[in-house]
């Protein structure tokens, strides 16, 4: 093989440039990130029953969803969990090589079968099938000095400012917010209940009849009597949007006239979709915006891109809104890049200088030495096949 080479040496130099040409080629192709992706591929299918125990969410979510798990191909293994803010996680793990995509759609078409199975309101809350990555690339922490200012409004802010422009990146695969949006929370009085005779379905269907869009029809649509003109529109009720809209809903009408009112019986006021998350930040109220890599995904372009987006939006924010990063992994992977640099470089000069001491020839030492970029950009463009 040796000899076929050094017969032809423009044989040689031509498969040598294409060899570097392809290495140049996949180095952008090639995946960076602080860890290799050699778990198995794993979808995450998260759904919430508000008000419900553990057991109720395991009966009536966690195990209906299992029992379809059935069919999926490259599946290994399940784990479920179920806890007591009507929270249900599963996590399917399929062999490795699997195509998460493929998995993920697989998943997702079992679950559209026993969607009709669960609770009306878990399906109303929508039910979340997601790949699942366990490692964070950063996280973008929003923070405020003002005392003012709490962690839900932080928090709030973050879901319906900062998720969306940041979760549309180039690279970013999920995105996790630690707290929830602002809710209108109705607390009720079991004692007022008793005192008016009053039952949480009667509240229920009172808030479902009372808070409804509601449409009217128009005047002079078609068809229209000779002569008609002008068309109308008739606006009419629409959703409450405020506390004391919601106070004043009618429970019941006694026979006497007087009325049942849900400020009677229950406090109503805008607070959080949950409790379950409370942060500080050097003893600061905080919320973070976790990012996760997608698959095969440059970690510091994807990180480059997530920290100008959020200097783009860091303009408009209120003012007493700061933003920090308190977990950033691409510094470690700058330094392993740079590190890795420069022991190639003193790898080459290495070559090169014990080559020299023993050939005791310039021509025959730089052959030899310019085959290292040869190899190594080889090795990037049959790393990028497989």
């Amino acid at each position: 093989m040796a000899r076929f080479f050094i017969d032809r040496p423009i044989f040689a130099w031509v498969l040598a440039i294409v060899i570097m040409l392809a290495g140049i080629l996949s180095i952008n192709t090639l995946p960076v990130s602080q860890y290799p992706t050699i778990a198995p591929p794993t979808v995450t299918i998260r759904s919430n029953y508000p008000g419900a125990n553990a057991e109720t969410v395991e009966n009536t979510i966690t195990k209906i969803i299992e029992q379809n798990m059935i069919g999926l191909d490259g599946y290994m293994y399940m784990s479920s969990s179920s806890d007591g803010y009507g929270s249900s996680e599963i996590k399917i793990t399929f062999e490795p090589g699997t195509n998460p995509d493929i998995a993920q759609v697989q998943v997702q078409n079992k679950l559209n079968q026993c969607t009709s199975q669960l609770p009306t309101v878990v399906q109303q809350n929508g039910i979340d099938v997601k790949k699942s990555t366990d490692a964070f690339l950063m996280v973008v922490g929003l923070i405020s000095k003002d005392p003012s200012i709490k962690e839900y409004d932080l928090s709030d802010y973050a879901h319906s400012v900062m998720k969306e422009p940041l979760s549309r990146l180039e690279g970013v695969g999920d995105i996790t917010v630690f707290g929830a949006e602002y809710a209108l929370r109705i607390w009720v009085s079991p004692d007022k209940l008793n005192k008016y005779n009053v039952t949480i379905s009667e509240i229920e269907s009172a808030i479902q009849q009372q808070n409804a869009q509601v449409t009217y029809g128009s005047l002079g649509n078609a068809p229209a009597v000779p002569g008609q003109v002008y068309n109308y529109t008739i606006r009419g009720q629409s959703r409450l949007t405020s506390p004391e809209e919601f106070r004043n809903i009618i429970i019941r009408m006694n026979e006497d006239g007087s009325f049942v009112k849900l400020q009677d019986v229950a406090t109503v006021e805008i607070g959080t979709e949950n409790y379950q998350f409370a942060g500080e930040y050097n003893r600061q109220p905080t919320t973070g915006i976790g990012i996760r890599l997608a698959s095969g995904a440059n970690a510091i372009g994807t990180a480059e891109r997530v920290v100008k987006e959020v200097e783009r939006l860091k303009q408009y924010m209120p003012a007493g809104y700061e933003i920090v990063y308190p977990y950033d992994t691409t510094p470690f992977i700058k330094i392993s890049i740079n590190e890795v640099m420069h022991t190639l470089f003193e790898a080459i000069i290495l070559v090169f200088l014990v080559m020299y001491v023993f050939l005791q020839n310039i021509r025959a030492t730089i052959i030899p030495t310019i085959t290292v970029p040869v190899v190594l950009l080889g090795t990037f463009a049959i790393m990028s096949v497989l």
